[in-house]
């Protein structure tokens, strides 16, 4: 067995991984903004990073891995996207939340250790606040608390780029109020009828960036291992935690390794709604099996690129039908040769290559090729239900009555607001998936074709 190999973004080489603490190792995601639908976009980092806790408790054991993946439920999008929808933060945000977990269920990612959620942690983003206008590293203006970037030599490491670049065509908000344009917001004044918590600065909200920040210091300390992301995280939000945190907690560094997965696209272009490529989770599971959208996300190496499309899609679709076939739900040790593929920078396009090799002996009758076949198939996360289940999946809905009706409400609230494609969209995606809907008067009923 060789050492964990990772590409560090902060340092933009592999490096052998050396633990901070060799019994205790810790491991933050950048979870969801609950605002709508998780999309095959947000699905890539659900995976990929599993796969590395996976790992890691096989390297490390399950009991030394503390893995942390928050909920993002107060923030600018969410409260957009309510105020289309007419309906209560809190409804969308638990909505939405519990499709998300169930999405991660579909997917078979195992479950975090911790899973925060930002309004729970008002009073850890308050204290870290607090710590950092006594340093000197924020200033108060107009109820508004803001980060001075210029305070932070090492601003811009990750992003491999110097401030004033950043600035240039930054994803920066613009405001007189602030010192430096690259200065990001902490804590905000609430709007009329936003969610608002008591501070010392007057009723208001946290800024997006400390969130993960003081959830992160919660529950894994002012310095851990791993943070991991998306390619999109890194500059402003990864670049405004490790600054802020470094210098509330007087720390050399925050995160050790940095690790992002490269996008997704659709057909060689931009998901977007208005384009008409939108792929929800939610669509997915109408036409496919978790593990054959896993598998072929885990075709792709996690760093690089990933074009979705059906081809992708129903490829993966015969390759997992055909491996069923030999299917045992046996379970044995992982061999060190798929392993050691796995330690180099989670390979798993290689390690998928080497299942195919192996294949072509388990097709022979070689039963232990067929025990290592199918060991390695469960730690990549999948073999994780029997023949049977697998393939009667293509036919019975994913969608279970409390899920509906989470749907429904969200159609309804969308007709109200007389968002009728949103309405339609959600019609279509129920019809798809085996449930047929009504409407009569201000009543909607439901039932599985």
């Amino acid at each position: 067995m060789t050492s964990l190999k990772i590409y560090n973004t902060y340092n933009n080489k592999k490096e052998d991984y050396v633990p901070i603490h060799s019994n205790k190792i810790g491991m933050y995601v950048c979870g969801p903004t609950v605002y709508d639908f998780p999309h095959i976009g947000n699905a890539r980092p659900l995976v990929v990073f599993d796969i590395l806790y996976r790992v890691l408790i096989k390297f490390f054991n399950k009991y030394s891995v503390n893995y942390v993946r928050n909920i993002t439920d107060i923030d600018d999008k969410i409260i957009e996207r309510a105020n289309e929808l007419k309906i209560s933060i809190k409804d969308l945000t638990e909505q939405v939340t519990e499709v998300f977990l169930s999405d991660c269920k579909y997917l078979n990612c195992l479950s975090p250790n911790y899973q925060p959620r930002a309004t729970d942690h008002i009073k850890e983003m308050i204290l870290m606040i607090e710590q950092l206008i006594a340093k000197k590293f924020a200033y108060v203006k107009d109820g508004n608390v803001y980060f001075e970037v210029s305070k932070f030599n090492d601003y811009g490491k990750l992003s491999n780029k110097k401030p004033k670049d950043l600035i240039s065509g930054a994803r920066v908000e613009v405001s007189e109020l602030k010192k430096n344009p690259l200065d990001f917001v902490l804590w905000k004044p609430s709007k009329v009828n936003e969610p608002s918590w008591d501070s010392p600065w007057g009723k208001g909200r946290p800024g997006w960036h400390l969130e993960c920040s003081a959830m992160s210091e919660k529950y894994l300390g002012n310095t851990f291992d791993f943070h991991c992301g998306g390619l999109d995280l890194i500059f402003p939000h990864h670049e405004n935690e490790i600054a802020q945190s470094v210098c509330s907690n007087s720390t050399n560094f925050f995160a050790k390794y940095w690790l992002h997965n490269g996008y997704v696209t659709v057909n060689g272009k931009k998901m977007s709604k208005s384009d008409g490529n939108f792929i929800s989770i939610q669509d997915l599971k109408q036409n496919y099996n978790g593990q054959i959208v896993r598998l072929a996300i885990l075709g792709s190496h996690y760093r690089q690129p990933l074009d979705w499309n059906l081809k992708i899609l129903d490829t993966n679709k015969k390759i997992l039908e055909g491996w069923y076939e030999y299917y045992t739900g046996e379970h044995a040790e992982l061999d060190d040769e798929f392993l050691n593929i796995l330690l180099d920078d989670l390979n798993t396009p290689q390690f998928i290559t080497h299942l195919h090799n192996l294949f072509s002996k388990v097709k022979t009758g070689d039963e232990n090729a067929r025990i290592k076949f199918n060991s390695a198939l469960q730690f990549l996360g999948l073999f994780n239900e029997s023949k049977e289940k697998f393939y009667a999946s293509k036919k019975v809905s994913h969608l279970d009555k409390a899920e509906v009706e989470r749907l429904i409400q969200l159609r309804n609230a969308a007709r109200k607001s007389k968002d009728f494609g949103v309405a339609d969209k959600i019609r279509e995606d129920l019809e798809k998936n085996g449930i047929i809907i009504e409407d009569l008067n201000d009543t909607t009923t439901w039932k599985y074709k």
